[in-house]
């Protein structure tokens, strides 16, 4: 979702380029080798960064699954760490070698590789859709053999086993993808030229006022979440629970509740991204569920539970799945139909050079200063594909053997046939990322699951067996498109493609122990974590568990009438995408976007104000000063977004250490007030 800016940054920043050389401007600075750019003091910053990270990624996986790039952020912080180190250094006579883009974009490929983990790892997804906690919510389906109860180790096994097969799958066609089809990257271009721009003198000033802006915010956003704690002593108590709008209106899940993570992601989206939310949260718990919740008695028994799936939970589930899967369809089918057209466009036209022996035919144009010297450079270190492929057969062989002890009910076969689809599918993930800029892992995955989940049947862990499927889809096509995303940036700040593979192997590694032990941690100091209503309700665990029961029972699971509402919201999904597209770029940005629609429809309001809130700070700032706003929202927002997210950590061991806050802050109607100082006078 998070993506979405970077187009129309990107397309402004290569029209300025085409008139102004970048190189030009670095070439009397050498370009170290590849060894260099791999610095101790860069796999350090790159540590410290990706546990802070991690623990920002997986605040935002648990409470809602809305999570926004970081690269800013990661690119920013890791040039002020190294900055601050090597000044220091220069100060006392010891500095060896100079900081240099080609590092800064090592340690920005490092972090996001290991703080992505905590998204592609499924710790608030598959992963821990598995887990006891998520299955006790949906008690008539499945059985014992569908749930594994959750263990550090095994964690940390299944994550080393399938996070490294998409690097090696497509290592041999980054010539093809980033020289031949110059393929555009938006993120990764993006990316580029913001490090670019810090190590000139103009861009170094910026970096230091926008550092300097970041840590005013991370440390507010810190005490914010540090005060807010006091009053957080038990259910429904303090900021978090504030009833804005009334109780009414809190009921249904409307509520402003002052979290400056969600004010931060708001100034980072679109705001068509935040108004999709709000839309679709005033749809869904507005209208809808009221009306659906007056049918009780007839639409479905009224003694249910209200976690029960077969009561108005399951309408809220599964017509938010119905969008979600509308959504991921049309985007499936767009991007796949647009990486083929790419495809035959790009083959074509190498025929055509092969075959064209007319001396009168138009040369090819020559390419740019810039170009000339990034192919060089991205061209000196090559890695072999020999490497690649040995690497993807060796880890895929280790795999096979070790996940069915894991998971018992994926069998070895299962495992194969995801292997041999897996490159395909990686390849195209990662050629339709380079033209759109959208990443369809979490399709892919859906898409094992039903595979794997009807293959297995529900009388052999059909669910446990289709949800580790989604982690090795997931994780194998998640990782290639992030890597090719890393070579493009390589590609435009002259850093190497074997530092850029071995600093991405190096943050998946860090990923996959880092971020099962930050949710451990979550896991033991929450105990309210995956539950409806707590602070981590882990929506998209309940979600993919779902899905997952869809793909093995089939329609018996939805309650009565869901399935046409179900089948409506859907194709309204399909049509709403298409009329995105249909209207061009004039209007597409009035149109709402379906899989921001559909996420409020299980978890509320809530955040969607928050993120709104955000967007309304961002809109007066951008109309009172632009320059500032644009120079300075990204630093500010990731100064929200990291404070509170670090805040956690402590409130983690505090909660692990039994310190609980003393004070409940609870809002209460009149009548219930007046009952409460009855009881409490008796």
């Amino acid at each position: 979702m998070a993506s979405e800016p970077h187009r129309r940054d990107v397309e402004t920043s290569d029209e300025q380029l085409d008139e102004i050389s970048i190189e030009k401007g670095f070439e009397g600075k050498s370009v170290p080798s590849w060894q260099k750019q791999v610095t101790a003091r860069a796999i350090v910053v790159s540590i410290m960064l990706s546990v802070m990270f991690t623990f920002i990624v997986m605040k935002l996986n648990l409470t809602t699954g809305i999570i926004p790039s970081l690269n800013v952020s990661a690119g920013l912080l890791g040039f002020f760490f190294v900055k601050t180190w090597t000044k220091l250094l220069e100060k006392a006579g010891w500095l060896n070698q100079p900081f240099t883009r080609q590092e800064n974009t090592v340690i920005q490929t490092c972090v996001v590789a290991a703080s992505g983990i905590a998204f592609s790892g499924g710790f608030g997804s598959y992963l821990f859709g598995m887990s006891p906690t998520i299955a006790k919510q949906i008690p008539e389906a499945g059985t014992a053999n569908d749930v594994k109860s959750l263990g550090l180790g095994w964690m940390i096994a299944f994550l080393f086993v399938v996070s490294f097969l998409g690097l090696f799958s497509v290592v041999p066609l980054r010539k093809i993808m980033i020289v031949d089809f110059k393929l555009t990257y938006p993120s990764g271009t993006a990316t580029a030229h913001l490090i670019n721009s810090f190590h000139t003198s103009e861009g170094a000033k910026l970096a230091k006022k926008q550092v300097k802006a970041l840590g005013k915010f991370f440390s507010f956003s810190f005490l914010w979440g540090f005060f807010q704690w006091f009053f957080a002593a038990g259910d429904s108590c303090g900021f978090t629970n504030f009833p804005t709008f009334g109780l009414e209106a809190y009921q249904r899940k409307f509520y402003f509740d002052f979290s400056a993570t969600y004010v931060g992601v708001g100034m980072i989206c679109p705001y068509i991204i935040n108004i999709s939310l709000l839309i679709g949260g005033v749809l869904s718990w507005g209208v809808m569920w009221p009306l659906i919740g007056a049918k009780k008695g007839d639409w479905f028994p009224a003694d249910l539970k209200e976690s029960s799936l077969h009561g108005l939970q399951g309408y809220r589930v599964f017509i938010g799945i119905a969008m979600i899967l509308g959504d991921g369809l049309y985007h499936f089918v767009k991007v796949l139909g647009t990486t083929l057209i790419g495809l035959y466009k790009q083959l074509k036209k190498k025929d055509k050079g092969a075959q064209s022996e007319d001396p009168n035919a138009p040369l090819p144009p020559t390419l740019s200063f810039d170009d000339k010297r990034r192919t060089e450079m991205f061209l000196k270190d090559q890695i072999p594909s020999w490497f690649a492929i040995a690497g993807y057969v060796i880890i895929a062989i280790i795999s096979i053997i070790t996940i069915p002890h894991i998971f018992h009910q994926l069998k070895w076969y299962h495992i194969i046939c995801i292997y041999i689809i897996a490159p395909a599918l990686a390849f195209c993930n990662a050629y339709g990322c380079g033209l759109t800029d959208w990443s369809l892992a979490s399709t892919y995955g859906k898409l094992a699951i039903f595979i794997i989940g009807a293959w297995a049947g529900p009388a052999n862990g059909g669910i446990l067996a289709s949800l580790a499927a989604c982690g090795v889809m997931m994780n194998i096509v998640s990782t290639a498109s992030d890597l090719m995303q890393d070579f493009k940036t390589g590609y435009m700040t002259l850093a190497s493609p074997k530092s850029m593979f071995v600093s991405q192997v190096i943050g998946t590694a860090i990923g996959c122990v880092v971020s099962p032990c930050v949710f451990w941690l979550f896991y033991h100091a929450f105990g309210t974590l995956g539950q409806p209503g707590s602070a981590y309700p882990a929506p998209y665990a309940l979600v993919y568990r779902n899905i997952a029961i869809l793909g093995v029972d089939g329609f018996s699971a939805l309650p009565k009438n869901c399935l046409v509402l179900c089948i409506i919201f859907f194709i309204a999904a399909i049509i709403i995408n298409f009329v995105h597209d249909l209207v061009g770029k004039k209007y597409a940005k009035y149109i709402p976007v379906p899989m921001a629609m559909a996420i409020p429809f299980y978890i509320g309001s809530y955040f969607a104000i928050d993120m709104c809130v955000g967007s309304l700070i961002l809109f007066i700032w951008q109309k009172l000063d632009r320059a500032k706003a644009d120079a300075f929202a990204s630093a500010v927002a990731s100064g929200l977004i990291c404070g509170d997210g670090i805040w956690s950590l402590p409130s983690s061991f505090l909660a692990l250490a039994g310190v609980q806050p003393p004070i409940c802050m609870k809002f209460l109607s009149r009548a219930a007030n007046a009952k409460v100082d009855g009881f409490l006078e008796s």
